[in-house]
């Protein structure tokens, strides 16, 4: 029985030790723990009016808050969906339009065999100014 109850305090000090690396961590630093913004409600908060730019906040969150490098059809698919999203009819056809601005660029390697695009700074910049353009 010793044994046992030696067991269980050994797993209560590591519990512990455990809690107050949380606590001090939390006091430090408390953006550590600071929730990642969900898709949806980024889309929310810049209002896009249209297709073309509902595909080009996607593609920015997904950048940004995902870290992608790159992304694809299939990947802004996806983002529309989890954005609870109308995803598009032709996705890469909003990507052409995007492209043909200047918001993308057709990324030198693909992502999982499919072509795959970044956005260029001026596309960037496009949201991050709320879909206006800079005067």
């Amino acid at each position: 029985m010793s044994d046992e109850l030696h067991e269980i305090k050994k797993k209560l000090m590591e519990h512990e030790e455990r809690i107050a690396e949380l606590e001090k961590l939390l006091k430090t630093k408390p953006e550590a723990i600071k929730k990642k913004r969900s898709i949806r409600d980024y889309i929310l908060s810049k209002s896009p009016e249209s297709e073309m730019e509902r595909t080009l906040a996607i593609a920015y969150y997904l950048e940004k808050y995902n870290s992608l490098t790159s992304f694809n059809a299939k990947d802004l698919e996806s983002g529309f969906r989890r954005a609870k999203e109308i995803v598009p009819r032709n996705i890469n056809y909003e990507v052409i339009r995007c492209v043909q601005k200047g918001y993308m660029m057709e990324a030198e390697e693909k992502k999982d065999n499919r072509k795959a695009w970044y956005l260029t700074n001026p596309g960037i910049e496009y949201v991050e100014n709320n879909f206006k353009e800079e005067e």
